[in-house]
């Protein structure tokens, strides 16, 4: 048995024979993939608190499995009390065996328990990339919520080599990703 991680084994086995069929790609290197996920998280109130940061990084930290880094201002903004060097966000960016299973997770577990959900939004950025926003970090299932002081929101962008939103679409819909119904 392999190492490699399940969509990855799928990415190659179904998800480009069947792109390279609908789009007729001439070369295998014309076939799109997932380039990275970016897992993101604003806190504009750890301005005023640190200790909001720190848990903010680990929790993030734990849901990617690997190490998220504090994003601090480039500059002082008096309107929100903001000075050069304080933490505003957290990030991850999440490549090859990592990202996969990221993304299996999302897909899997973390998507289907958001309250209310309906799919995901079928518009990119018209070049092959797809931003979620998600209001609660809770619903990945590595965060225990009875040790959560703050619930938070983040964004995941998912990077793809498609060079149209048609073509991402397409392979995110190959790998299960559950888009909105129109």
């Amino acid at each position: 048995m392999s190492n490699k991680p399940r969509l990855q084994e799928k990415y190659g086995a179904e998800v480009a024979p069947a792109l390279q069929e609908k789009f007729g790609y001439k070369s295998v290197m014309e076939i799109p993939k997932i380039t990275k996920i970016v897992i993101s998280q604003g806190l504009g109130e750890a301005v005023a608190d640190k200790k909001i940061a720190d848990s903010a990084q680990k929790e993030l930290s734990t849901i990617a499995g690997q190490n998220a880094v504090i994003c601090k201002s480039k500059k002082d903004v008096s309107n929100f009390k903001l000075r050069k060097g304080m933490p505003i966000g957290t990030k991850v960016t999440l490549r090859r065996e990592r990202m996969y299973e990221f993304l299996d997770r999302l897909i899997a577990v973390a998507l289907p328990r958001t309250r209310d959900f309906r799919g995901v939004s079928t518009k990119g950025d018209g070049r092959g990339n797809f931003t979620i926003g998600i209001k609660e970090h809770i619903i990945f299932p590595e965060i225990d919520i009875d040790k959560v002081n703050r619930i938070l929101g983040m964004d995941i962008t998912i990077v793809t080599s498609a060079n149209s939103t048609e073509e991402a679409k397409e392979l995110l819909t190959q790998f299960g990703f559950p888009f909105a119904k129109k």
